[in-house]
């Protein structure tokens, strides 16, 4: 499996990519420990968290508000020209919270020593093995 794909994992499974930033720090604690990264590097992904994720927080608020705008339109009377831009409209929203994660993912992936990356994909791994035997227990329940 690609690094970065696994690096996306963990940023997902500790929540760096969650829009409070109020929990940040911790997080960025939990991924320190987790790979050993220095005081210099902590700072450093902190910055491009900080930068990153205000944009991305504000494009994540106009998709949510596209998607109510759309949502209200259902209706007898509905407008298919209005429910068409809008939807093109959230399309190019959700296409830019892509770029901008995957951005912000390689900035973060780009701070990491090789060492570091090895010893965060050892860890996916076995977070996603442990996902999946826990997935198998509940789908046997």
């Amino acid at each position: 499996m690609k690094l970065v794909k696994l690096f996306g994992i963990a940023l997902i499974a500790l929540g760096l990519s969650a829009p409070t930033l109020a929990q940040q720090p911790d997080q960025v604690d939990q991924l320190a420990k987790m790979v050993g990264l220095s005081d210099d590097q902590q700072t450093e992904i902190r910055g491009i968290l900080d930068e990153m994720q205000a944009e991305i927080q504000a494009l994540n608020t106009q998709a949510q508000q596209l998607q109510q705008e759309i949502q209200g339109q259902i209706k007898p009377d509905y407008d298919e020209a209005s429910i068409r831009e809008n939807a093109a409209e959230l399309g190019e929203i959700t296409g830019e919270i892509a770029a901008l994660s995957t951005i912000m993912q390689a900035k973060v992936d780009s701070v990491f020593t090789e060492e570091q990356r090895e010893q965060l994909n050892q860890r996916m791994q076995q977070m996603q093995q442990q996902m999946q035997q826990r997935r198998q227990m509940q789908q046997q329940q």
